[in-house]
């Protein structure tokens, strides 16, 4: 089995409506690699953003057939993490790796 390196596990932050206002929570939501589970994504982010994560929660999001302009599209389905960090801490989206 191969190795994952600890940046690619996360691959990307969903940042919607939903998102910002679950970030008052002290809540962010991450697209993560297929074959990320909660006890290494909990350690990659500690270490990569310096935080103490409290919880873990994974959602898969099945891949779905949709109607765009009368012809059907799939959506490909992918994994994403709700990552809910300790009282007073924060990750700022905004600024790179």
């Amino acid at each position: 089995m191969e190795k994952i390196h600890l940046y690619d596990k996360i691959i990307a932050p969903i940042v919607t409506e939903k998102s910002t206002n679950l970030s008052e929570q002290n809540k962010v939501i991450f697209k993560v690699h297929a074959k990320a589970n909660k006890n290494n994504l909990k350690k990659n982010i500690e270490k990569i953003f310096k935080v103490n994560v409290t919880k873990v929660n994974i959602i898969n999001k099945k891949t779905r057939m949709k109607i765009t302009r009368g012809k059907k599209v799939r959506v490909k389905g992918f994994k994403k993490a709700i990552i809910t960090l300790k009282k007073g801490q924060n990750i700022d989206l905004t600024t790179g790796i």
